[in-house]
């Protein structure tokens, strides 16, 4: 992603210090998309900035953080946005961070310029207030990661694990918000040219294990991705393709169908800056 630096801090005491910076990112999106009730038509257009802080103490210590405009209250409180600290030791984050489970499991691939109701995800109970803390560390190819939600207001605790081999990753994630507990795995891979992802639910509130498989396969500038997700009571499935214009720029599109609602399906650019 192209960044702008906005303003730079030298501390000069010397040599040896490092310097502070704020550098300023941000995306955008514009394009048609579908409604699953009617079907009609709707423009769709978004422009986020993000401001990303960073620095490092006299001892090697990577510091900083981030959070969108639009979230600039709700970062003041850490509702939004994040803070972390980084060495040796791991690396700690505290804000609006993903719980463990999620931070290195995550989903499978979606489809679509504005994600189509990101149909392909199955969920995470973890870290529903925050702000929370994230804490995570690795070692070669092995990951391994912890989080809390915020004490006073819930009991959500989760830890995961990964390991990322050639071409291939695993990933385990427990959570317990109290009430539900949640174990997840996730696998992906490369295969002959085709990214594979597989990522697995078991809740505890849920009858029946929930899982989403996708599959994506790239050609030059053109991508094509598709998904399922098996919810239990409820299937989806999606299939999307994007065209690289270059500079940040992509074309992109998809259409997305959940059992028993009208598709829905969108078309447009996207942009990173």
């Amino acid at each position: 992603m192209k960044k702008i630096l906005l303003a730079t801090t030298v501390l000069a005491m010397s040599a040896t210090v490092a310097a502070a910076e704020v550098t300023l990112s941000g995306d955008a999106r514009m394009g048609v998309t579908t409604n699953n009730v009617d079907r009609d038509m709707a423009f769709t257009s978004r422009a986020r900035v993000k401001f990303s802080m960073s620095g490092e103490t006299d001892g090697g210590l990577a510091f900083g953080a981030s959070f969108r405009a639009a979230d600039a209250v709700g970062a003041g409180s850490g509702t939004k946005g994040e803070v972390f600290i980084s060495g040796a030791f791991g690396k700690l984050t505290m804000g609006d961070v993903d719980s463990a489970a999620n931070a290195l499991v995550g989903n499978v691939s979606g489809v679509g310029l504005t994600g189509l109701g990101d149909a392909n995800e199955l969920g995470y109970i973890g870290n529903s207030t925050d702000p929370s803390v994230l804490y995570t560390y690795s070692a070669d190819a092995l990951s391994v990661a912890l989080s809390v939600e915020q004490p006073t207001a819930g009991d959500a605790k989760s830890v995961a694990v990964k390991y990322a081999g050639e071409g291939f990753a695993v990933a385990l994630g427990y959570e317990d918000d109290g009430t539900d507990t949640q174990t997840t795995v996730g696998l992906s891979g490369s295969v002959a040219g085709m990214d594979l992802a597989f990522v697995a639910a078991d809740n505890s509130g849920n009858a029946d294990t929930h899982y989403a498989v996708s599959i994506g396969y790239s050609a030059d500038a053109l991508g094509v991705t598709a998904f399922y997700a098996d919810k239990g009571t409820t299937s989806a499935y999606g299939l999307g393709a994007s065209y690289d214009l270059g500079g940040g720029a992509k074309v992109v599109g998809g259409v997305s169908k959940t059992e028993g609602a009208s598709a829905v399906a969108d078309l447009g650019i996207s942009m990173s800056f």
